[in-house]
């Protein structure tokens, strides 16, 4: 079962398990950060003051109708108005997210927009990100400044000063989604930076990276799920799990394949968060065409490739660790001769 379902579950199991996944990464405060949804009534479904973010159920999340009516077992959160002040400038936004992240925090101090054109498809899911002045928090002040930024329909996330962070997304998965790959980035250019200077994309490359991705991938109709095969399914989702509680992926970044007969080979799938992939979203990729369907990931084309020039070669694993990425996004040599395990590893 899909941990988040966002066609299926309620606001209020959505909001549970989203504030959740934010608190135990280390995102918010027990005190800070609210997340809303606003459903097809216009009510307006949203955290609550003044209750721990890392014991929330979702009996504590309360709703305020689209009249204004407040419904639920506390108060609404205290930054309720900028939440209301987003939809109301912007009716495509239909989940919002407000946290304190470390590293976003710290552009929010700074005054600093981050430049999300370190990886391609950073940029392609954060998009521009807008700035908003200094207001004082739960105000209507500050929500007329946020929203007038908002109101620029290039912006879906929106840096606030000395204070923190709000994204919109289309629905929860994509404003948490954009949130999380916003933090990878402001963490990536923060360590590169203490490395050495920070190498952006062009506008050109960027374009360049959605330009080649494949657009008609052929499929095959007669699927076989053999036991080795469902074994090797299992597998990867274990492994990719572990990879995101350890911080080596998020939703929106990392790829896992693993040859399985010849250079038939299995791949997580694209546009499904990594930490909610179940063995049947992976996706079997048979004479270079993918299983009916289903979509695999954008780097479908390379792992083939990989498999059939390399047939020592068994598996595959494409990710970027905040770590590692800041050497490459400052283009410094990572030394292996630093303690033997690296050395003997790598």
């Amino acid at each position: 079962m899909k941990q988040l379902d966002i066609y299926l579950m309620h606001p209020v199991e959505q909001i549970n398990i989203i504030i959740g996944r934010i608190y135990r990464s280390g995102m918010t405060t027990t005190s800070g950060g609210n997340i809303s949804i606003r459903d097809d009534n216009g009510d307006i479904w949203i955290t609550p003051s003044g209750v721990d973010k890392g014991n929330l159920t979702t009996k504590d999340i309360m709703c305020v109708k689209k009249d204004g009516t407040v419904v639920g077992l506390h108060k609404p959160s205290s930054e309720y108005p900028f939440h209301r002040a987003i939809y109301e400038s912007r009716p495509d936004i239909k989940a919002i997210i407000h946290a304190h992240p470390p590293a976003l925090v710290a552009f929010s101090i700074a005054g600093t927009v981050p430049d999300t054109k370190i990886v391609p498809q950073a940029h392609n899911v954060c998009g521009d990100i807008g700035f908003a002045p200094y207001g004082t928090p739960g105000s209507e002040d500050l929500g007329k400044k946020i929203a007038g930024v908002f109101k620029d329909k290039r912006f879906r996330a929106v840096i606030m000063e000395n204070h923190g962070v709000v994204l919109g997304g289309t629905d929860m998965m994509d404003a948490y989604q954009r949130f999380e790959t916003l933090e990878f980035c402001c963490r990536t250019i923060v360590n590169a930076g203490k490395l050495g200077d920070v190498k952006y994309l062009s506008d050109d490359q960027v374009a360049s990276y959605v330009n080649h991705i494949p657009k008609n991938i052929s499929h095959f109709m007669d699927v076989e799920y053999p036991s080795d095969e469902r074994a090797l399914r299992t597998e990867m989702v274990n492994i990719i799990r572990r990879s995101c509680d350890q911080g080596l992926m998020i939703s929106t970044y990392g790829t896992v394949s693993v040859r399985w007969r010849n250079d038939d080979f299995l791949i997580t799938p694209r546009d499904v968060a990594r930490w909610d992939i179940l063995p049947s979203d992976i996706v079997q990729i048979k004479n270079g065409m993918a299983e009916a369907g289903k979509t695999p990931s954008r780097s479908v084309a390379l792992h083939q490739r990989i498999y059939q020039l390399n047939p020592h070669i068994n598996s595959i694993i494409c990710t970027q660790p905040i770590n590692l990425m800041a050497h490459a996004v400052s283009g410094s040599k990572f030394d292996v001769r630093t303690i033997p395990e690296s050395w003997i590893f790598l």
